[in-house]
């Protein structure tokens, strides 16, 4: 593997672990700027309408420049919004640094995942993507718990400062090693790209994808308010309950990119017929503190190692749009992490019971599961039917 996507890698830990702190630092930032737990909460569809928004815009736009100022500029901005989100005391000037950061996010993680899959021999291109995603899910286990942590001791400004601080080796490491290169699909134009996105097998995969994203983020925003309000866990413990789901996370993904090549495999529908079991029963002990940090792990290692899979399988599907299938697989996924908090809170509201946000999550994982066992069962008509 290039040492260059393990630099990448890094950029992305920073990252990840600004856009999943917050739910560390809801309880925190709720009551620092007088706003309710759902509205705080918020933040984390803040961040993810601006990866919607930002992924395919700052795809296209980047697309011909050249890879170490695109890099190098996504990341100075995201260190920017951080400070100005650390002094702030508007919550929405708050709302709007998320949005902001988002956006710079999503275009780094565009580049990124050009970058390195135009490094890496396609054999070697899930294993690429799933390198990438994995600083993603280090950052659950140990950039967000440290978030957390800094929390609890200093307030949430401090986890604010902090990544800030985290972007700034990952930003010299940039200008001193990105290719210096324009992209090299020149030959390709965007509106190509956008028809090849259209494809059935592409909307089934993003599709999939936005479903399992939204039932992980659903529970996972509110993972440290069910901590301390249904499981009376104390305020120390969210650390390491966010450490157990991060650390399941990372095994899914490093799993999935040594077994996943893009195909839609028995494996596959087999874990994600399982996943929405896994919510509900999260739902169904979470009062229990071992039942809450054993599913934890388990669902965090389901939920980022199908999402992984299904990110490769865009990718695969997509392979004639090279400079925005990964912007579209970063749209999907936050599609469902502004959906999935949305319809967690909506109900959480009504009920005042946080449980209910594993059982949305429920929801969402069988109507994936059901999507895909239909479109295979299609798909396999069709072919007996034309054979």
């Amino acid at each position: 593997m290039p040492l260059f996507v393990y630099v990448l890698s890094l950029a992305v830990f920073a990252q990840g672990t600004s856009e999943f702190m917050l739910a560390g630092l809801v309880p925190g930032i709720a009551h620092d700027l007088s706003v309710s737990v759902g509205a705080a909460a918020s933040l984390t569809s803040a961040y993810a309408v601006g990866m919607i928004v930002g992924a395919p815009v700052m795809a296209a736009m980047s697309a011909r420049w050249p890879r170490r100022r695109a890099l190098a500029g996504f990341l100075a901005a995201f260190v920017v919004v951080h400070v100005i989100g650390a002094v702030t005391a508007s919550f929405p000037v708050l709302f709007g640094t998320r949005i902001v950061a988002a956006i710079v996010n999503a275009g780094f993680l565009a580049v990124a995942m050009s970058v390195a899959t135009a490094l890496t021999a396609p054999a070697k291109h899930a294993r690429a993507t799933a390198t990438l995603l994995a600083g993603v899910t280090l950052s659950c286990v140990a950039g967000v718990p440290a978030g957390a942590m800094l929390g609890d001791w200093s307030g949430w400004r401090s986890a604010f400062w902090a990544v800030a601080a985290l972007c700034l080796p990952a930003l010299a490491l940039v200008f001193r090693s990105a290719p210096t290169a324009a992209a090299r699909h020149h030959d390709v134009s965007i509106r190509q790209e956008a028809r090849e996105l259209r494809s059935r097998p592409v909307r089934l995969a993003l599709i999939l994808a936005a479903l399992v994203n939204g039932a992980t983020f659903a529970t996972f925003a509110y993972l440290a308010v069910i901590a301390t309000d249904v499981t009376h866990l104390p305020g120390g413990a969210i650390p390491g309950l966010l450490a157990a789901f991060g650390t399941g996370a990372f095994i899914g993904v490093t799993t999935a990119g040594r077994v996943g090549d893009g195909q839609l495999r028995r494996g596959l529908v087999l874990t994600l017929c399982a996943l929405p079991a896994g919510w509900a029963v999260l739902a169904a002990t979470s009062a229990h503190p071992v039942p809450l940090f054993v599913v934890t792990v388990i669902q965090g290692g389901l939920s980022f190692g199908i999402g992984s899979m299904l990110v490769n399988r865009v990718m695969f599907v997509a392979s004639r749009a090279p400079s925005l299938s990964g912007s579209f697989a970063t749209v999907a996924l936050n599609a469902g992490a502004f959906l999935g908090p949305l319809l967690a809170g909506i109900t959480t509201e009504t009920t005042h019971d946080y449980r209910h946000a594993a059982w949305v999550s429920a929801a969402l994982a069988a109507t994936a599961a059901v999507v895909l066992v239909a479109s295979r069962t299609r798909a396999a008509h069709t072919e007996a039917n034309t054979g």
